[in-house]
């Protein structure tokens, strides 16, 4: 079931307790910053691997995608999407999935602020 349809399903249950939403969790994200792994080699200056001059050891790097979201409190988290057949790699795809997986860790660190500040308010 998508954020979407739950939010929905909330809705349409009357359930008004302060919670998170995918409107909270989308206006919590300043920056979104995408690359792939072979880029991100391209520019490392740690890069250990058997490569040698010809051989391909590091041509998967291109099908894995990162994408690197930056919260309102200058906090990130990180998602990825790995292809396992080059024929099927779509670079807007993977820059897709890679921000779905990163959102979905978005989501139980608004639940504990969320639950933090309700417990505050609980305390005063």
């Amino acid at each position: 079931m998508s954020d979407s349809a739950i939010e929905q399903e909330i809705q349409d249950k009357g359930l008004t307790a302060p919670r998170v939403t995918p409107a909270d969790l989308r206006a919590n994200i300043r920056a979104e910053i995408y690359f792939t792994g072979d880029q991100a080699a391209a520019v490392s200056q740690n890069l250990k691997s058997e490569y040698s001059e010809g051989d391909h050891v590091l041509a998967p790097l291109a099908l894995l995608t990162f994408c690197v979201l930056v919260l309102r409190n200058g906090f990130t988290v990180t998602g990825e999407s790995a292809c396992a057949s080059p024929e099927n790699f779509d670079a807007e795809v993977g820059r897709k999935i890679a921000r779905a997986n990163a959102e979905q860790k978005i989501w139980p660190l608004m639940g504990y602020a969320l639950k933090q500040r309700l417990a505050d308010q609980a305390a005063q």
